[in-house]
């Protein structure tokens, strides 16, 4: 009789386990859209630049600040499931956007987006 219940009993466990396994996903902030994008280059001294991600962020924790070539940095944000700013008085050459946004799942994420400045 004991062996007769170790089948139903490990099918029963095996089911906990794709039950528990198929719950609900929480992910990092993924960027899945970026003004400007990776490597891009873009003409003028104005630019507006936004990062929107695949998830809701905190809004006190999340940050956005762009670099340049001398590695001043000039920190803007207005999070809510983006990061916005527009930054102006860019002369030509290397930049990048130093990201940082602290998602709802409680991990955070960052990164940076290089791009380059060129005179219209």
């Amino acid at each position: 009789m004991y062996r007769s219940f170790r089948r139903p009993l490990a099918a029963l466990a095996a089911l906990g386990w794709i039950a528990l396994a198929a719950g609900p996903a929480v992910a990092h902030a993924i960027i899945v859209e970026a003004i400007p994008a990776v490597n891009a280059v873009v003409h003028g001294d104005k630019l507006a630049v936004a990062l929107r991600f695949n998830s809701r962020i905190d809004h006190g924790r999340s940050r956005l600040a762009l670099i340049d070539a001398a590695g001043k940095e000039r920190t803007k944000a207005s999070p809510r499931d983006a990061l916005a700013a527009t930054v102006e008085n860019l002369t030509p050459g290397g930049y990048r956007l130093r990201w940082q946004v602290l998602a709802l799942d409680g991990h955070i994420t960052r990164g940076d987006i290089p791009f380059t400045v060129v005179q219209p």
